[in-house]
């Protein structure tokens, strides 16, 4: 792996460190305190540099219209919630093994996506 600058390092670890697929925006708030200098546009080609190389991933737009970023690249689906905006995890149904097997593949990468309305929402 190629040796990453500070700042997206930072942005990096960012993402990892998370479960909640933020957007640009969101990992841009988080590291503005640490690192004054950086601007939102930085935050963005970054993500890119990230998604195109493989590192992370995009995971889809949500409500607000904005694309939400994954740290966390093994096989596993995302269920969006229509009503809040929520983005979750989805892995007890995804047997990536099994499918490898069946197709005689090697999967590095798989996106299903699930929308609806969470538990939260629905609780209201």
């Amino acid at each position: 792996m190629q040796r990453f600058s500070k700042q997206r390092e930072a942005i990096l670890g960012n993402l990892r460190s998370r479960y909640d697929h933020p957007t640009a925006e969101m990992v841009y708030m988080d590291l503005k305190q640490s690192f004054p200098n950086l601007s939102l546009g930085t935050v963005y080609r970054n993500l890119a540099v990230l998604c195109e190389s493989g590192v992370i991933l995009k995971v889809g737009v949500s409500l607000d219209g904005k694309e939400r970023y994954d740290g966390h690249i093994q096989p596993h689906a995302h269920f969006f919630c229509e009503r809040c905006g929520a983005v979750y995890d989805v892995t007890e149904h995804l047997d990536v093994s099994k499918i490898e097997k069946e197709l005689g593949a090697e999967i590095h990468y798989a996106s299903n996506t699930l929308r609806g309305i969470c538990r939260e929402c629905l609780d209201k």
